[in-house]
């Protein structure tokens, strides 16, 4: 009787080990799950964030929807762990507005690419004053300039050659005086010129963990190892991995 006792309980107990370490095996491989939104003017969505930056951040591991619809945003969010709005079209619908801050009030992440940094909309300057840090008003006209990493020791610039050159749209992002502030990890500038802009930052939400990548016009950026490991830590920083 003894023995029919003990090996029911042995038996539990073995199970009880495996759930939790499954569950523990589960838990560290839960892969990030991200949410790119595009579409818009003046960019190839389908090819450069679509395509190229959804398959870079699939190949480390992340789970990725995209969309170009902007009114699916509030939909998708419950099932997100970081936002990467990469368009420049209208987001018009206010649940879907009110849905991106409680997103970023709830201490998610958030990777506003070369597009999204532009002052995009005038009946939402809460976007670039909260969320932005400032925006884009002009850029120069593309071609190669130097990008230099100013924080080596961000996660975000991990295994980032310190200076390179690269072909892009040089963004004249600027941090706005009223704005969220901002931390500079990748500065850009261009030969004959003393102008200097941020080309990768966090924006120092009070919950958030946001990312502006000014770079990303075409290929020059998406289809090089510089950028995609900024876009692979990015998002992992942003998750809070």
């Amino acid at each position: 009787m003894k023995i029919k006792l003990i090996i029911p309980a042995l038996l539990i107990g073995l199970l009880a080990v495996s759930c939790s370490a499954q569950k523990k095996a589960a838990s560290a491989g839960k892969s990030i799950r991200v949410l790119i939104v595009g579409g818009g003017s003046s960019h190839d969505f389908d090819k450069w964030y679509k395509g190229v930056d959804a398959e870079t951040l699939r190949k480390d591991g992340a789970t990725v929807i995209y969309t170009s619809n902007t009114d699916s945003i509030a939909y998708y969010l419950p099932q997100t762990d970081v936002l990467y709005l990469s368009n420049n079209q209208p987001i018009k619908n206010e649940a879907d507005r009110k849905a991106i801050f409680a997103f970023a009030d709830a201490g998610k992440g958030l990777i506003l690419g070369h597009p999204a940094l532009w002052y995009n909309w005038k009946d939402w300057p809460e976007y670039n004053a909260v969320l932005a840090g400032g925006g884009a008003t002009s850029h120069d006209k593309y071609g190669a300039f130097e990008e230099t990493v100013v924080n080596t020791t961000h996660p975000i610039t991990k295994d980032l050659e310190p200076k390179i050159t690269l072909q892009d749209e040089r963004y004249r992002y600027e941090h706005a005086p009223t704005a969220t502030d901002i931390d500079v990890l990748v500065t850009n500038s261009v030969a004959g010129s003393d102008k200097v802009y941020p080309s990768i930052f966090i924006v120092k939400h009070p919950k958030a963990r946001i990312v502006g990548i000014a770079l990303g016009h075409d290929g020059g950026s998406h289809d090089i190892v510089f950028y995609q490991t900024i876009l692979r830590n990015s998002v992992k920083w942003a998750a809070g991995k």
